[in-house]
């Protein structure tokens, strides 16, 4: 098979090297860099039986992003970064009750997460009782019955919190908060609280709906796409694709970053001859080095451009049709427009003139506008108003609503954006409720449940005792990780269904849990009959997913199965809704699905459809808003840069090219020059120079909030790069613990993990 063993002891950063950034994304290295990964971990006949089947109809569904699929028209449809995702599921290395009875959860914490994961899969259910410093096995039962017996010890429904990661399919989500709201309570906190939460808020005051206004034929058929905060060579790489085809057909691309990324300087697609062997596609025309938290000025400041243009120009910039007739606060913003300082907002954006004006006359001339961004937009303070002026922009030009335009929150998780179509939310709408208690005959709980950082907050107190995450790495992926991992200690049960060993299992309560599952790649048979899954993409796509693969152990479970026999167990013989029908049948979970939630309609008919089917989207589909006025809003925002103290940097965290989320694949970022390390800060050179620091050195990073103690991260190696001055960069989950858990993003409570202020220290010792 060829595979290799998982590493037996973590390299640490001893090895670290520090090389020249690439100019180029995907190409040659990234097929090498994937296949190489998926030897290792799968040997080559696995791997050629699982990638023809990634993407594709009669497959699954990547368990990487978010990006939608094409009209499947290659058999390979996936990037590098999907082929490791895939490996690490599939793999052929196991943990099983061995690898417990070897490593108690002392030895666990000590490791790194890149060695955590590197293990293998679970394989049964574990247990660690209060006390107890090992896992142990534990029957399926006899953990239902654990898990149970802690809530009803708890006796209050509202002190338990049911985490969900955005991996999960659209039933188990389904099924997931149909149980926790028959237990009674709406703490469903999920990864969209760390993420896209502010896009949620800012689109649904801006347009009446929190999703995305695109589709992929509308990225093909753009003729701008202004790109945000987003890094597509690393996060999303199919992204590139679909730049690539909307340059070919002419659209000009602007990259707005504090950082410069290989993936929208130049994109060398490994389907065409030309990007294997030639030089491959020029993306970006314009790369735009805004700093770390200042994209509400810019974009007032194109905004404010776009009504001098519109003056010059005869009133021919502005769609004042439009804005006349289904929009909302159109003069008002005009007027706020006209009274800011130009040469102020210019300036604390740190962008020259030139470039700005540039990327202006862009957003005056070209009609089919699209404007993406993800996470390094909607972890700031002022997210939600930057999203808001982003909406702006494309209202004022009329761009919604038609081919080739319209606003694009790139999500993370395959399924994150369809888990809060399920209802995994803890501000539920009432007329989901309502559609909820009709199906199902009983009264769900209607008081606001805690987000991600609400639960953290309330099990720091003590007032939750059973914590239940559905997927994910909750300790990894949430901010202020010390108090996060204090918060989970003093839970009296953790439990975590997942697939691979991660931090949040050696960090958890008195007593502990893991529930191994079913990845997407496998096959779920209940009674001799296959099941499917469903996922929604980023811009709002639902298909199926069906694995292929044999389950890494016959202990597994699916994560319907896991959701519904607790629920059973939970809830009692007497309860009515029919968890074994639902389990053992997700078109029946389906036909449920379709009966509570809109646009629905025919759900198991229309999945068989290739490539599934859309979901309706006003704004997009009708120009109709579904806001209280049945309008539009445009806003007048209120640019508040953060205070950053002589002598501090601003941080923004970021993913390397070797991980998705949480998941560590390996410890290189060959895009930034990277190599068998991860604890490296890069930050200008002539900011190191003014701080008094060196390329290279070595210092602790820490950060400043309010009148809180310091929060300190360790050894750090200072890496000299182009990043706008006075900013910073480095990866999470190891700089996480950096990032204040009450710093948030203003309405959305989304933690500020990219505006973080910091210091650098040589360490004492």
């Amino acid at each position: 098979m060829s595979t290799t063993p998982p590493p037996v002891d973590d390299l640490g950063e001893r090895d670290l090297r520090v090389g020249a950034p690439k100019a180029a994304a995907a190409g040659l290295p990234g097929v090498l860099a994937g296949l190489g990964h998926a030897r290792r971990q799968l040997g080559a006949s696995r791997s050629a039986k699982t990638f023809l089947k990634l993407n594709q109809p009669d497959g699954f569904d990547c368990p990487g992003c978010a990006w939608p699929d094409p009209n499947h028209t290659s058999s390979f449809e996936f990037c590098e970064n999907g082929m490791k995702a895939i490996a690490e599921e599939a793999t052929v290395r196991r943990v099983d009750a061995a690898f417990f009875a070897r490593h108690d959860v002392d030895d666990l914490a000590r490791r790194s997460d890149w060695w955590l994961g590197q293990q293998g899969r679970l394989t049964e259910p574990m247990h660690r009782a209060e006390g107890d410093r090992h896992y142990r096995p534990i029957s399926w039962d006899d953990a239902f019955g654990v898990v149970a017996d802690a809530l009803a010890a708890s006796g209050d429904p509202d002190r338990a919190v049911f985490y969900t990661s955005g991996r999960t399919s659209n039933e188990a989500a389904f099924l997931y908060q149909l149980f926790v709201r028959k237990l009674g309570t709406n703490n469903l906190p999920d990864c969209s609280n760390m993420c896209h939460e502010s896009s949620g808020v800012a689109l649904t005051q801006a347009i009446g709906i929190g999703k995305g206004s695109v589709t992929l034929d509308d990225v093909h058929e753009a003729e701008l796409i202004v790109v945000v905060g987003q890094n597509p060579g690393t996060n999303h790489p199919r992204m590139l694709t679909a730049l690539e085809e909307a340059k070919r057909r002419g659209a000009a691309i602007v990259a707005v970053n504090p950082l410069p990324e290989a993936g929208l300087i130049r994109f060398k697609n490994p389907q065409r001859p030309t990007g294997v062997l030639g030089r491959g596609t020029e993306l970006a025309d314009e790369f735009v080095q805004v700093k770390v938290g200042a994209d509400l000025a810019l974009f007032q400041w194109w905004n404010r451009r776009l009504v001098e243009l519109d003056d010059e120009r005869g009133g021919t910039v502005l769609d004042h049709a439009f804005l006349a007739e289904r929009c909302e606060g159109a003069d008002e913003l005009v007027a706020h427009l006209r009274g800011l300082d130009a040469d102020e907002l210019l300036a604390a954006t740190g962008v020259d003139a030139g470039t700005a004006e540039r990327v202006a006359q862009l957003l005056a001339g070209r009609d089919r506008i699209i404007v993406c961004w993800a996470m390094g937009i909607t972890q700031h303070r002022q997210a939600v108003p930057t999203i808001r002026e982003i909406a702006n922009t494309v209202l004022l030009r009329g761009s919604i609503g038609r081919p080739g335009s319209g606003l694009c929150p790139v999500r993370g998780h395959s399924n994150v954006q369809g888990d809060r179509t399920m209802g995994i939310y803890e501000k539920p709408a009432e007329a989901f409720l309502d559609a909820l208690a009709a199906e199902f005959g009983f009264a769900p709980p209607r008081e606001p449940g805690h987000d991600t950082v609400d639960s953290i907050g309330a099990m720091d107190r003590g007032e939750v005792d059973v914590f239940f995450a559905l997927g994910g790495n909750f300790l990894a992926a949430a901010p202020d990780t010390e108090v996060t991992a204090r918060a989970l200690g003093r839970c009296a049960l953790t439990v975590q269904v997942s697939t691979k060993l991660n931090r949040s299992h050696v960090v958890g309560g008195r007593a502990s849990l893991i529930l191994p599952c079913l990845g997407r790649t496998e096959r779920d048979v209940v009674g001799g009959v296959p099941q499917k899954v469903t996922v929604e993409d980023s811009m709002s796509m639902v298909h199926a997913s069906v694995g292929t693969l044999e389950p890494a152990s016959p202990h597994l479970r699916s994560e319907v199965a896991i959701v519904a026999g607790l629920a059973r167990r939970v809830l009692g013989p007497d309860d009515d809704v029919p968890w074994e029908e639902l389990a053992a049948d997700h078109g029946a979970i389906r036909d449920r699905i379709e009966a509570v939630v809109p646009g629905f309609t025919a759900f198991n008919e229309r999945i068989e459809i290739p490539g599934g089917f859309a979901l309706p989207h006003p704004p997009r589909d009708a120009r109709e808003f579904r806001t209280p006025d049945g309008r539009a809003h445009l806003a007048c925002n209120r640019f508040e840069p953060e205070a950053v103290p002589a002598g501090r940097l601003l941080l923004q965290t970021i993913r390397s090219h070797d991980q998705f989320n949480t998941t560590i694949y390996g410890l290189d970022d060959r895009y930034r020059g990277i190599h068998q390390g991860r604890r490296v800060l890069f930050a200008h050179a002539d900011d190191l120079h003014e701080l008094g620091f060196v390329d290279g050195e070595v210092v602790d990073v820490v950060s400043e909030w309010r009148d809180e103690p310091d929060r300190r991260a360790e050894r750090f190696r200072l890496v000299a790069y182009d990043v706008a001055r006075g900013t910073c960069a480095a990866y999470f989950p190891e700089a996480n613990v950096l990032v204040p858990l009450g710093s948030v993003a203003e309405q959305s409570n989304t933690p500020t993990s990219k505006a973080v202020v910091v210091r650098l220290e040589r360490p004492t010792a």
